[in-house]
């Protein structure tokens, strides 16, 4: 760490510990602070020419306080000595208001902890790169879409972002914490044409939280107009019952519905489809599915990685689903306590309010199939690219969302195809994915690979 960002940790703690100093001088039986400071890098070329350019940065104080079993909490991105007391103020004077709640309270002190080794979460060289280069990387990335194709004659846009933050947790129990996070991403949007001017758009993008990681810029400007190229000419199919092949980007978020369906809050509240589940069937014996947020690839940590929660207890691995019997709800300390089990350490929290549940990395595990061989198993079904809306029923597991994607048949595929929508049943449709993909690649906190999901409804024309 260099001197400047040392002393600005030394500074960012010293805040976080005055304000619980004067949270339990002010009555406040326990407290907990979080600290953030952060900037953000965004640029937008769009035909060439740059259409947006924003740089920014932020810093802001939380503040939960508990005064026996009644709790509440402020924020504020002043930390004038004038606002920390308002701050201060405010949160003691709306939790002698607020009803006492029996599961409420920090983790107990022996809880806490955090993964002490380096998760190469931060990398320097985000902030080092000259918004310059970053701009000509969105220009090149939009240029190689533009020039691939005659078809491709207009364009979403090329951008670059970047954002690095800091984050301090401190509570009157003794923990202390702190990690620092780096990001940049690139992307292009490029819009094809059609012989009868009907237009079609896609996207791709690279992102990575050091510059030396990202991908060639040509490549993903090519990626993305291959993309956008393959949706032309798209047509409804029939209303039918056919196997589904889900590429990554989709079968993420049909894996990511078991995080939600299994999280300590829906479960207790007995608004989940796994209420009660646990130790149960829930899915094919292919199916083993983790939350992990400890995970370091190639000496870099996750998306999803950092070394504690939101209330201060060390991230861990957490297999949800395992040879598809349900393993595990992920649950804060509030939750846990209601279910009377133990946190998962997945807790999350923003500035203000009670902590929430989130995932780390979270993910399915890969097969041994390549995408072209499941593809290749299909003799006619849809291969799904692009989901919309929102159409997932948590409480029953009904699942119905539009969808675009291509037609496969005989085990290729054929022709693009939208304006359908795709509807199962989530507790069938993990009891019926019969092949899964190789492919696993993290682009964010959550991935997965190709999965073929046997007899949903598809209906088109």
């Amino acid at each position: 760490m260099s001197q400047l960002a040392s002393q600005v940790s030394s500074d960012l703690k010293q805040l976080a510990s005055d304000v619980l100093s004067k949270a339990l001088k002010a009555g406040a039986t326990d407290a907990e602070a979080v600290v953030y400071e952060g900037d953000e890098f965004s640029a937008l070329v769009r035909l060439g020419q740059v259409e947006t350019l924003k740089e920014s940065g932020s810093r802001a104080v939380g503040l939960r306080v508990f005064i026996g079993q009644r709790t509440a909490s402020t924020s504020s991105s002043d930390f004038s000595s004038e606002s920390i007391e308002r701050l201060v103020e405010g949160a003691i004077t709306l939790a002698k208001i607020t009803s006492e709640d029996p599961f409420a309270g920090l983790p107990e002190p022996q809880e806490f902890g955090k993964i002490e080794e380096d998760q190469h979460l931060y990398f320097d060289d985000v902030n080092e790169m000259p918004p310059a280069e970053r701009i000509e990387i969105a220009r090149r990335t939009e240029a190689a879409a533009m020039a691939y194709d005659a078809r491709i004659q207009n364009s979403g846009g090329g951008d670059f972002d970047t954002s690095t933050s800091h984050k301090i947790l401190m509570n009157s129990r003794g923990f202390t914490g702190e990690y620092r996070r780096s990001y940049c991403g690139f992307s292009a949007a490029p819009i094809a044409h059609d012989e009868k001017g009907n237009m079609q758009r896609n996207y791709w993008f690279s992102n990575s939280r050091t510059v030396e990681k990202l991908e060639n810029p040509e490549e993903i400007g090519h990626e993305a107009a291959r993309r956008t190229l393959r949706r032309l000419g798209a047509r409804q199919v029939k209303t039918q019952k056919a196997p589904v092949v889900f590429s990554p980007e989709i079968a993420r978020s049909i894996i990511g519905n078991i995080f939600d369906a299994a999280n300590g809050d829906s479960i207790y509240r007995n608004a989940s489809f796994f209420s009660g589940m646990l130790g149960e069937q829930v899915a094919g014996e292919n199916i083993t599915v983790i939350d992990d947020g400890t995970i370091i690839h190639d000496g870099i940590g996750g998306f999803g990685t950092r070394p504690f929660d939101g209330e201060g207890l060390p991230t861990r691995r957490t297999v949800l689903v395992e040879r598809g019997v349900l393993k595990n709800y992920v649950s804060n300390t509030y939750t846990a306590r209601k279910l009377n089990m133990k946190s998962t350490g997945n807790a999350s929290r923003g500035l203000a309010g009670n902590p929430g549940i989130g995932a780390g990395n979270f993910f399915l595990e890969a097969g041994s199939l390549t995408p072209e061989q499941i593809i290749g198993d299909v003799k006619n079904g849809l291969y799904v690219t692009e989901t919309m809306g929102f159409g997932v029923n948590l409480v029953t597991g009904d699942y119905s969302q539009g969808a675009s994607g291509l037609w496969i048949e005989n085990g290729e595929l054929a022709y693009p195809v939208e304006e359908i929508t795709i509807a199962g049943n989530l507790k069938d449709m993990y009891k019926n994915i019969v092949a899964i993909g190789n492919d696993l690649v993290f682009r964010g906190a959550s991935a997965a690979p190709t999965i073929h999901i046997e007899g949903m409804t598809i209906a088109g024309a």
